[in-house]
């Protein structure tokens, strides 16, 4: 059993995989709703309107942003920028370009790392290999009997 700190309120919780608790994300998904109603009967309005209409405050439209549960409409942005580059984006963290260049690098990552550990497990056949030991399947006894 997991318990921590409510990175929000402070509170405990039983861990779930969520750094704030059950109580917190139930106010978060209220606070996300009010913001998803109002942009739906005002598309394009800004954040400022949007915070002063909904009571939420802007830098957690922000993260709505970053989370990628909004998205800017329009050509003009100011607010958001990717992270790696500084271009201007419309949600997200990252370019559509650097999460390219980023998923390409992270995949690469893995299948070397993925190409080591098949190496480093033939090594290690090839050493068990050498001892003269190997394993023989359950069927090892009715092979014989054939």
């Amino acid at each position: 059993m997991d318990v921590r700190n409510c990175r929000r309120c402070g509170k405990l919780y039983l861990y779930d995989g969520s750094p704030i608790c059950p109580q917190c994300r139930k106010e978060e998904e209220e606070d996300f709703k009010k913001v998803k109603e109002y942009l739906y009967e005002h598309p394009g309005a800004t954040l400022p309107e949007v915070s002063n209409a909904t009571g939420v405050s802007p830098e957690k439209i922000l993260r709505f942003l970053k989370e990628e549960r909004l998205e800017i409409v329009g050509e003009s942005n100011i607010i958001l920028e990717c992270e790696r580059c500084g271009k201007a984006i419309k949600t997200g963290r990252l370019c559509d370009e650097c999460k390219r260049e980023v998923g390409t690098r992270f995949l690469s990552y893995l299948d070397d790392k993925k190409l080591r550990e098949s190496m480093k497990k033939n090594e290690e056949y090839a050493k068990r290999k050498e001892g003269g030991y190997r394993y023989l399947s359950k069927d090892f006894k009715d092979d014989e009997k054939k």
